[in-house]
C-alpha cells in the first residue's frame, strides 16, 4: 500500500533492537485518513471471506479496526490487556509484548466471541505473532474460526508472518518491513 509506505519511509523512524517507531501516525497520534485508508484495503482484501465480526487487541489496532467495522457495517470487538472487575464469562489467553517485554493476561467476553463468529483479526504490528496467537488461542476456545489476519506493518525479519501462513492463515499485511538494520528501513518491494 504505496501510501502507508510513503508515510512510513517519511514519518516513521527506526531505533536499535529492531523497533519501528510509528507514533506520529498510527500508534499515540493518529492520521484518521490514513485508518480510513487503511481499512478500506482489509475491506478490499478480505472481501472474498464470509465474515461476521471484527476483533482486534487494544490498543493500537482499534483505530483501524473501527473504521473496518464501519465500512462493512460489522461489529468490531477487542480483546482487553486488562480484565475488568464488571467482565464475567470469559476467555482468556497469554499474550508477550515484544515492544513492552511483558506478558499480558488478555480476556475476552464469552458473549462477543461465540461459536458462530467467523473474524477477521486487525493490528497494527505483526512482529512474532504473539498477539494474533493469543487470538487463535481464544478463537478455539470460543469454537470461532478465524477467517483472515490483517497487518498495517508486518516485520518480516521476525518471523511471524511466515508462522502463520504456515500455519494456513490468510495473512494479509500492507507494509512488510524486511530489515531495520543500521536503523534503517528497508521495506519489501520498496528497495
Amino acid at each position: 500500500m504505496k501510501l502507508l509506505i510513503d508515510r512510513i519511509l517519511q514519518d516513521g523512524r527506526s531505533l536499535p533492537g529492531g523497533i519501528l517507531k510509528v507514533d506520529s501516525f498510527l500508534n499515540h497520534q493518529l492520521d484518521p485518513n490514513l485508518m480510513y485508508k487503511v481499512a478500506e484495503e482489509f475491506s478490499r482484501r478480505f472481501a472474498g471471506k464470509r465474515f461476521n465480526k471484527i476483533v482486534t487487541i487494544e490498543a493500537s489496532g482499534i483505530a483501524p479496526a473501527i473504521m473496518m467495522g464501519y465500512i462493512l457495517q460489522l461489529p468490531v470487538v477487542f480483546i482487553k490487556k486488562k480484565q475488568p472487575k464488571t467482565m464475567d464469562n470469559m476467555l482468556v489467553s497469554e499474550v508477550k509484548s515484544f515492544t513492552k517485554n511483558r506478558v499480558y493476561t488478555v480476556c475476552i467476553s464469552r458473549n462477543f466471541l461465540t461459536p458462530d463468529d467467523h473474524v477477521v483479526f486487525i493490528d497494527d504490528f505483526l512482529a512474532y505473532g504473539n498477539a494474533a496467537l493469543g487470538m487463535i488461542d481464544l478463537a478455539c476456545q470460543a469454537g470461532a474460526t478465524i477467517e483472515g489476519m490483517g497487518f498495517i506493518i508486518e516485520k518480516g525479519f521476525q518471523g511471524g508472518g511466515d508462522r502463520l501462513r504456515e500455519m494456513g492463515y490468510d495473512v494479509q499485511s500492507l507494509a512488510i518491513i524486511d530489515s531495520l538494520d543500521d536503523c534503517k528501513i528497508m521495506i519489501r518491494g520498496n528497495q
